[in-house]
């Protein structure tokens, strides 16, 4: 379990910081996931990959985390997603945040696979092969399903620019 530890405990913590946007409850999650499935590695009959698995495990450490807070939302990483469509150095200025607001609430009408992979691909920072082997699809997926929810994305913007 060690060498398991080792080799996927990156990918394991930047998977749960995309879903968590905190450092602490990360690693404290990705604690609980390695000793989770140190409980249940004889579970593990190598039907999918390792990292698949061990994000599964972490994924549902996460849930169980928000039920005992009571935090669950129908968005589960709807925090500080500046990045995906507008300017790193936003400013505070009314325009720019009304902008902001319009672009989470679009992507709050994206199917949740495809919110999935916006998150993990922008906060989590992980490459669509990673976000593949996670999501249980190939990285073409993950691809396609990233520009698809980008377009969609932006013409819903520009529609709304256009009727206002």
């Amino acid at each position: 379990m060690e060498e398991l530890y080792k080799k996927y405990s990156k990918l394991v913590y930047r998977y749960l910081y995309s879903l968590t946007k905190n450092k602490e409850l990360s690693e404290e999650l990705m604690q609980e996931t390695f000793c989770g499935a140190l409980k249940s590695i004889n579970n593990f009959k190598g039907e999918s990959k390792i990292t698949v698995w061990l994000c599964q495990i972490a994924k549902n450490k996460w849930k169980n985390y928000l039920i005992e807070k009571s935090q669950i939302n129908t968005v589960a990483f709807d925090e500080n997603i500046e990045k995906i469509l507008i300017e790193d150095n936003i400013s505070n200025s009314i325009d720019e945040q009304n902008e902001k607001i319009q672009l989470y609430k679009e992507i709050h009408h994206l199917d949740e696979e495809t919110r999935e992979v916006f998150y993990l691909r922008i906060k989590g920072e992980l490459s669509f092969k990673e976000i593949g082997e996670i999501i249980g699809k190939t990285e073409e997926w993950a691809r396609v399903t990233f520009y698809r929810g980008k377009i969609k994305i932006k013409e819903e913007l520009l529609s709304n620019e256009k009727r206002m």
